[in-house]
């Protein structure tokens, strides 16, 4: 597995807005936590928000997103290293899920040209003669 992607999520797909907006203190309190866990989930590797040119923070509602996840799994009893390995995992599923339907897509494709080059000239033989034996000479 070694040869698939491991980013962590940054969970653009479902319509969440990637702009980083928020400040630390205001991402921390969205997510539930403290400015100072979401700089230990900065140093862990769980979450990367933007930097201004400044070196400051700014957090997405992606990033939000992620934060709420990383609080949910925590809250189940996972440690951040199983937190981590959990989203690695989850990136992988839906990078795998996309590739399938790609897939899927291209072999509903492929029946389709397929349907379309069948032979139309082709007349089908009446029933009587379908039941007769083949004389072959």
């Amino acid at each position: 597995m070694s040869d698939m992607p491991n980013p962590l999520p940054r969970l653009p797909a479902d319509g969440r807005s990637t702009r980083a907006v928020y400040v630390i203190s205001v991402a921390a309190e969205l997510a539930g936590v403290h400015a100072q866990t979401l700089r230990i989930y900065e140093r862990r590797g769980l979450v990367e928000p933007a930097r201004t040119s400044g070196g400051s923070r700014r957090y997405s509602d992606a990033d939000i997103a992620l934060l709420n996840r990383i609080v949910t799994l925590t809250a189940e009893g996972l440690n951040l290293a199983g937190v981590k390995r959990v989203l690695e995992l989850e990136s992988q599923v839906d990078v795998l899920e996309n590739a399938l339907a790609d897939a899927q897509r291209t072999a509903r494709q492929a029946v389709e040209d397929a349907h379309r080059g069948h032979r139309r000239d082709l007349v089908p033989l009446p029933p009587s003669r379908l039941s007769s034996p083949a004389v072959y000479t």
